[in-house]
């Protein structure tokens, strides 16, 4: 049985350009389910992390994460970006 997802919350962080991850995408149900399907598709690493969504609920899209949630995000993305350097890794051997 495949676990309903009831939120979802999409971050971008471009090192050049924001100081902080700024909420691109939130919704939930159908809506949040809409976001991982396009995540998908994009190939875009998809993390659950319900504390994170708790911590972002009221951050509006366009808005940087408050400061709160800057360990578990940086956590989070350092997973994602461990995980990428193991593929390509794998990909030149």
């Amino acid at each position: 049985m495949q676990e309903k997802i009831n939120k979802a919350i999409a971050l971008r962080y471009d090192e050049n350009r924001d100081f902080a991850p700024v909420v691109l995408a939130k919704g939930q149900g159908t809506l949040a389910e809409a976001i991982l399907q396009l995540a998908k598709q994009a190939e875009v690493p998809t993390v659950a992390a319900p504390e994170l969504v708790k911590l972002l609920d009221g951050v509006e899209v366009g808005e940087y994460i408050p400061p709160e949630a800057y360990r578990l995000t940086a956590e989070i993305l350092a997973f994602i970006w461990q995980l990428e350097n193991r593929l390509e890794q794998k990909k030149e051997q």
